[in-house]
Order: C-alpha cells, then structure tokens, then sequence
C-alpha cells in the first residue's frame, strides 16, 4: 500500500470543499471495494476522504418527494428497512444478492452506484423505478435519472469535485411493482453473468400494462433500458404471449460481450428468460396488490 493523506469528513458540505481542495481524491464509505485496491497499490491516489460518519448521507426517508436513500446507506439496512420491505421488495432482493453477510454490512448503496461496473446488481431495479441521484458539488446540488449517471465502464457522471449524496424513487412510483432476477455462476457471492429488473401498473379493468420499465445489466456497457420492449408492451394486455415478444424484443436492446464466465449468445439466452420471468412476476405483484386492495374494502 502506497502512502496517502487522510481526511476525515463531518457532513456533505466538509466532503464536498475537501473533495475541491484534494481533488483527484478517493471517498471511502464502506471501503469493501476501495480498500482492495489500496492495499494491491491499484491506485496512485495521495489523498483518501473519509466520508463514513457523514450522517445526513446515512437516512431512509419517506416525504412529498418519495422515497429517499442516503447514499451512506448499506444493503444489509436496505434490506431490514420496514419502509422498503413493504414498497419494493425488489430492492430487498437486489441487495440480498450482493457479495456476503460483511459485504452487505459494510457496503453501501452510493459505493454499489459509483462503481458503475455492468453488472452492478443495486443498478436494474432502481432505474426500472425511475430512480433519480442527487449529487452535491462546490456550485450546490444537481439532480439527474440514474439511468444518465452511468456513462461507461466504472465511469460516472461525477465530476472530481463531486459526490453522489442521494437516491431517490419518484412519489409517483411509490408502491409500484417491481422484480428483480439475477443469474450466476453460483448461488452465492457471484457476479451476474445477467440481471433485469421490470416494473409496470396494471390496469385491473382491462388488465393492460402502463409506465412499464425494464432494466438490465451486464449485457452493455453500462445498465441498460430496453426502450423496445417497454414500447412493445405499453398499454397492451399483461399475456404470457406478449411477456414472450417483450423478451425477445428486449434481447435486441442487448449488446453483452463473450468472457470467461458466459459467451455473448448465453447471455442473449439469458436475457429472454429473466425479462419475461420478471414480467410475469411482476404482473402477479400487481394482481396480489390489487385482490388486497379489494379484501380491504
């Protein structure tokens, strides 16, 4: 491990103007993939900013806004936050899926983002929910879908200035259905070789889907949508036949890469599976909703 200064931050605002007095800099949250690099002399950075004990980055909240996750937040508090049990179990299952019981402990929400590795496992349901980050930096914040955050492989849309500070899921989307599946090698601790997430209304008169979305990773450079698919299934009737073409149409979208794990026709393989498996569950969340709705009256 090279030698490297070390700066503690207090909140959002002390990380930001020490990000602009440091900058090129690394932040260190949960450390579970910075350290490893620091430690194997991966990066050159002379200059580390502690943002772990930053409190106002470390929230759950539900507001006017919608649903809003600190950046500091980890899988394993994603995953026991009653708030997100009840609205998005497809977030629960996301984080259940990343590394082990430490990682989860230790790794948070913000650090799973700003990887922005393809197969990012935090990334699909999020973007399927029309997620949207806030990032703070000298001139204030800004805010921008997490779709356009992720720009190529581990690269971002921050600048070096900058730090992603917060998630949000739109108030319109709050409750919405959603599923996320991923595929590995492994039952655990693995990398996906493919991950989708969709979300969609359901019309409980015509039993038709809106403001469907479908997510994937792994199979691009960065997470993708399949704006395809979407359009293919918007305002037509949730049908095994039409989840079907909505697969093959979301195989479309797909640009995967062969490697040692999988071949690029695997993924395809893969990709045609997952969409129309998380369509169908996601069409039956919709429909247990709606019969639970019904009891209630």
């Amino acid at each position: 491990m090279q030698a490297f200064k070390y700066f503690i931050a207090t909140d959002a605002r002390h990380a930001v103007a020490l990000l602009a007095q440091h900058a090129p800099a690394r932040l260190l949250a949960g450390g579970t993939d910075l350290l490893p690099e620091l430690k194997a002399s991966l990066h050159t950075s002379k200059t580390v900013i502690d943002i772990s004990r930053v409190s106002d980055m470390h929230k759950i909240e539900l507001s006017e806004r919608g649903l809003s996750i600190g950046a500091l937040v980890t899988h394993s508090e994603i995953m026991a936050a009653p708030v997100i049990c009840d609205m998005f179990p497809a977030l629960v299952s996301a984080a259940h899926s990343i590394g082990a019981v430490q990682t989860r402990n230790l790794g948070t929400l913000g650090g799973n983002l700003v990887t922005a590795v393809p197969s990012v496992d935090s990334g699909p349901t999020l973007i399927a929910l029309d997620a949207l980050v806030t990032i703070a930096g000298a001139t204030g914040l800004r805010q921008m879908p997490l779709a356009d955050f992720f720009i190529a492989p581990r690269k971002t849309a921050l600048k070096p200035d900058e730090l992603l500070v917060e998630v949000l899921i739109p108030k319109e989307n709050l409750n919405k259905p959603a599923h996320f599946l991923k595929f590995g090698l492994r039952k655990g601790q693995a990398l996906a070789l493919v991950n989708a997430a969709a979300s969609l209304w359901l019309d409980p008169k015509k039993n038709t889907c809106t403001a469907v979305r479908i997510a994937l990773g792994a199979v691009a450079p960065t997470v993708i949508r399949s704006v395809s698919a979407e359009k293919f299934l918007e305002g037509r009737s949730a049908t095994p036949k039409n989840f079907s073409e909505a697969a093959r149409l979301a195989v479309e979208d797909t640009h995967p890469i062969s490697d040692m794990r999988a071949s690029a026709g695997y993924r395809k393989d893969l990709v045609a599976v997952l969409v129309k498996r998380a369509l169908e569950a996601t069409c039956a969340q919709a429909k247990a909703a709606q019969d639970n709705t019904g009891k209630r009256k």
